[in-house]
């Protein structure tokens, strides 16, 4: 596989020789400044190619392999407003992408939250500290924080009860951190948190079942794949992280088998999945390496990252922190030698994307990672480690004994 890194632009605290480095080949980042549903220019592009390669400077080695992500608009999502100009400037996007030399496009469909955590600083027990998602923490701020008029519907008795018990043993500086940890995949998160302005993203889905989100996700793809094939690029979906629903919100891209929906319902090879073993291994009914077995054709980027789930359980919710990328729930070796596997069936079948790209997702604070304020869940030693550990399993895998053995 292709060892990839995930970069935020210049204000990343991460520098490209820090990245190069880690032993990273590409990397993966976006246009964040582009406010969502506005075209990606050519001009734009090229200027994030040349600061990722040090074009006009000093080469740094690396080539912009991945776009994380070309965001999918909340208009989109609803089919309101202006969801069709969106659309078309999504196009214009993929178009210049095409030209600029970039194939692979990351997306996802989630309506409202992207990733949801309740604390970005867990200490774990060597000392470092990695992002947790707390069941209990989660219902208090949606029960009386949020105070969504729903949730009392959403919650078992004894998940009520604990987060009526957590949520009066909190401080206020506490229940303000809780919420803006919560309310960091928010669209404007960035310029100050409002309930009210979580509750005005939340009305808008009030009348979007989960139907008829993924048919919004149906259409979105009728649109976009057939230009993205004929431009050569393939589109990945993220699954939902986590893979169940929050505040009431639908989520359809969590399982296997919504996976396969969406495969089926736009049935193209420029139609693909990203797998992600972090935000997929929370459910335990997901089967990773079966699914990147299964899934594999159509498998055009990973994250590998893993998770340690935790009590209390909520019906499908449940308590996980990031655990180390070789713990956790998740086999990873079994993973990457599916991974493998489909790769090696990709060469003899003369793909010329045969090689996946992936990066070391996430990753805990360890060493000189604390404190230094970076983007949560992307330290630089952390990430480090788990791309050196992950890089290990496919240099052993890839190992002719081993092939031989197999």
């Amino acid at each position: 596989m292709r060892q990839t890194w995930r970069w935020f632009g210049p204000k990343d605290i991460v520098p490209l020789s820090a990245v190069r480095q880690a032993g990273a080949q590409g990397i993966v980042t976006a246009l964040h400044h582009v406010p969502t549903g506005s075209d990606w220019t050519l001009e734009e592009i090229r200027k994030r190619q040349d600061l990722v390669s040090g074009a006009g400077s000093a080469p740094t080695g690396l080539s912009w392999d991945v776009v994380e992500s070309l965001p999918v608009s909340e208009d989109i999502k609803r089919q309101t407003g202006a969801w069709r100009e969106h659309i078309a400037s999504y196009k214009r996007s993929m178009a210049a992408l095409a030209q600029a030399g970039i194939q692979t496009i990351c997306y996802n469909f989630m309506p409202v939250l992207d990733w949801t955590r309740t604390d970005l600083r867990y200490r774990v027990a060597h000392g470092g500290e990695a992002m947790r998602f707390d069941l209990v923490d989660f219902a208090a701020f949606d029960l009386f924080v949020l105070a969504r008029p729903a949730a009392q519907e959403d919650y078992g008795p004894a998940i009520k009860e604990a987060a009526a018990a957590r949520h009066a043993a909190m401080s206020e500086d506490d229940r303000k951190q809780l919420a803006a940890n919560l309310t960091a995949g928010l669209p404007g998160a960035a310029d100050g948190w409002s309930l009210d302005g979580v509750r005005e993203q939340l009305a808008l889905y009030d009348h979007i079942s989960p139907d008829r989100l993924r048919q919004h996700l149906v259409d979105f793809l009728s649109e976009v794949v057939p230009d993205a094939e004929k431009l050569g690029l393939r589109l990945c979906c993220h699954p939902d992280d986590p893979p169940f629903p929050l505040l009431g919100l639908p989520r359809i891209v969590s399982t296997e088998a919504d996976y396969r929906f969406m495969l089926d319902a736009v049935d193209s090879p420029a139609n693909g999945v990203t797998l992600c073993s972090g935000s997929l291994g929370v459910r335990p009914d997901n089967d990773l390496p079966g699914m990147a077995e299964r899934l594999g054709p159509r498998i055009h980027f990973v994250h590998l990252r893993n998770i340690r789930r935790q009590e209390p359980v909520d019906g499908l919710r449940r308590s996980f922190f990031e655990d180390e990328h070789l713990a956790g729930e998740t086999d990873m070796v079994a993973t990457i030698a599916a991974l493998q596997t489909e790769e090696a069936r990709r060469r003899a079948e003369g793909r010329t994307d045969w090689e996946i790209p992936m990066r070391p997702d996430h990753g805990q604070d360890i060493l000189d990672d604390i404190g230094r304020g970076g983007q949560p869940g992307y330290p630089a030693i952390g990430r480090l480690k788990g791309l050196a550990e992950l890089r290990g399993i496919m240099t052993a895998l890839a190992h002719p004994l081993h092939l031989a053995r197999a």
